[in-house]
């Protein structure tokens, strides 16, 4: 079910916009289930819950809101920057460096931005733990986005304001379809990024949108492999052309 890029859908594209966690890394790393248990652990302090009933309701927020802090905001006045280092306080030794992911995203022409509904300081770990970090133009975090997780139009509108990003020459790669609905709709091309082999072992039921489908431009497994296969059809117009 994965498909391969089409060079010709992304000649276009001078920005490249993607999702951090279970996007820039793959699903199997596992890296994201240390902070679903943090978030879980800081749900049962805050609120004085046994550790199954938080997480009950910590996915309760994330469904309801966007993200389990914007819920514990809405319904418990929550000290975010209290919430996003704790919950990020992990071991990102889990993530293996990925040199050719990186040089795919040091090639691709125009400018890389990561987009996330996590924090800056999360974003920047993880990247360079990855190796790609130098490759990025800028971060737009959860902070950047007044704490209005994605789907929010208007978070996607105040990035693309921000950094004077045109929907039809964008493209947005993402692991979750319904956070792809609103780039669609900006006119930018869609990349849903999912788990390895499509296996569902750290996939949650509530992360699968097939209502999105239509949303979905291209589909991979393989990121690194998607991009790559982009910058040498690059590469091959360009020397055609000289």
């Amino acid at each position: 079910m994965t498909t391969q890029p089409d060079p010709a859908r992304f000649a276009h594209v001078t920005d490249w916009v993607f999702d951090l966690d279970n996007t820039l890394y793959p699903h199997h790393s596992n890296l994201f289930s240390q902070i679903d248990v943090k978030m879980t652990a800081y749900v049962g302090e805050l609120l004085s819950l046994p550790r199954e009933e938080a997480r009950k309701l910590q996915k309760e927020l994330y469904r309801e809101y966007g993200t389990t802090l914007n819920g514990l905001m809405t319904r418990h006045g929550i000290d975010p920057d209290d919430f996003l280092e704790k919950v990020h306080d992990i071991d990102y030794s889990w993530l293996v460096p990925d040199p050719v992911l990186g040089t795919a995203i040091r090639q691709l022409p125009g400018r890389k931005f990561i987009f996330t509904n996590g924090d800056r300081r999360h974003a920047e770990r993880t990247a360079r733990q990855l190796g790609i970090l130098d490759h990025f133009d800028d971060i737009f975090d959860i902070v950047a986005a007044g704490l209005n997780p994605k789907p929010a139009r208007q978070t996607y509108e105040k990035f693309a304001e921000l950094h004077a990003v045109t929907g039809h020459n964008a493209v947005m790669f993402e692991d979750l379809a319904r956070n792809l609905e609103v780039p669609k709709a900006l006119g930018m091309t869609t990349v849903l990024v999912v788990p390895r082999n499509f296996e569902p072992t750290f996939a949650e039921i509530w992360e699968r949108d097939p209502a999105q489908e239509d949303d979905v431009d291209f589909v991979t497994d393989d990121l690194a492999g998607f991009l790559t296969a982009i910058v040498a059809g690059e590469q091959a117009v360009g020397s055609r052309g000289n």
